[in-house]
């Protein structure tokens, strides 16, 4: 691989009073990692110099002061501030918070000028993110204002995708946010990434029912009825493989989710819970939909183990590699699009 087709991932931070700077060091401590890409943490000399000596890390880092100032072959850091920050491991802290949008908000910039083919988001504490500048329940619901795209919640392994109808919503609201224009436009995003970012042909998916038993014939409520089986049905007439609604109770226990390329949840929880037990440590979160690529590790800030040394890399190390995946598999794909007409004739 040539240097510049390295994809240039940038990091955000996140909370430095959780896990986040831990497995960051972790996972590029192993030089081998440079050789498929060039990373840019947002963050500050001096926030990783202290974590490299607390944590007792080898790494070395070139520090720079804009994204495309980074050099391959090393870990760049760009300095964002220079102040000194009291990072206290394991608790919950609003100034904590602002330095982790801080790093958010300048990786998400450099994504959108395109310094950075991928954006690596380290945990943040939902909660001390809040102020009155930034408002938002997570990445997601910001990168969806900032980036192009309906953007959707998509939990990846390599054997087990699950995407989400609706995400942040309390439960009380759910059927009320459950629309046939909705169910479509999720299902066709799904679709649409199974097959570019994924490189899956024609992607089989599955779709969980709102109620228990899919409301068994109208007994435990009628939104299956009225609303997700003509939704599917209409979705199944243009050609794609889309099949239910499932009841998410056995699904999962009877082995199904097996049988396709990706699993379809009504709520954040009823596809969620059954993911992260499956795959915990191991999946990644996904932002599907956008004209940039966004991934994330499957787990928060670990405020109970953090600063002990002993947070498991495993699922920041898969979304960078699933990230670098995706990238690619947009270029190829950007690739055999532009002109498919000669690239027919190449194979022939």
């Amino acid at each position: 691989m040539r240097k510049e087709e390295k994809i240039r991932v940038g990091i955000s931070i996140g909370d430095l009073n959780g896990i986040g700077g831990e497995i960051i060091l972790k996972t590029f401590e192993d030089n081998r990692v440079l050789e498929f890409c060039t990373p840019i943490i947002f963050a500050s000399s001096k926030v990783i110099s202290f974590l490299k000596n607390h944590f007792k890390s080898e790494i070395n880092f070139n520090t720079i002061h804009k994204a495309e100032q980074a050099i391959h072959g090393k870990i760049n850091v760009v300095n964002l501030w220079k102040e000194n920050i009291n990072i206290e491991f394991g608790k919950e802290d609003p100034k904590i918070g602002e330095y982790a949008i801080k790093s958010l908000i300048a990786a998400t910039q450099e994504l959108k000028n395109g310094n950075i083919d991928l954006l690596l988001t380290a945990p943040i504490n939902k909660h001390s993110i809040q102020s009155n500048d930034f408002n938002f329940p997570g990445h997601t619901d910001y990168l969806a204002k900032e980036l192009e795209g309906k953007s959707l919640m998509f939990m990846v392994t390599e054997n087990l995708k699950v995407g989400l109808l609706t995400d942040h919503v309390p439960i009380k609201d759910i059927a009320s946010h459950i629309t046939e224009a909705l169910i479509t436009s999720k299902i066709e995003t799904i679709y649409s990434t199974l097959k570019i970012d994924f490189a899956i042909r024609k992607p089989k998916i599955a779709v969980l029912g709102i109620n228990p038993h899919t409301g068994d014939n109208g007994v435990i409520g009628t939104e299956d009825d009225t609303i997700l089986r003509p939704a599917l049905k209409k979705i199944r007439e243009t050609g794609k493989l889309v099949y239910g609604p499932y009841a998410a109770d056995s699904f999962f226990g009877s082995n199904n989710y097996k049988n396709f390329d990706a699993i379809v949840a009504t709520y954040h929880d009823q596809g969620l819970i059954p993911f992260k037990t499956l795959s915990f440590g191991q999946g990644v979160n996904f932002t599907a939909g956008l004209n940039k690529v966004r991934t994330s590790p499957d787990h928060g800030t670990a405020y109970e183990i953090a600063g002990k040394g002993i947070a498991d890399p495993s699922s920041f190390s898969e979304a960078l590699f699933t990230g670098i995946k995706i990238v690619n598999n947009r270029k190829i794909h950007k690739k055999l699009t532009k002109n498919p007409l000669k690239n027919q004739e190449q194979k022939i």
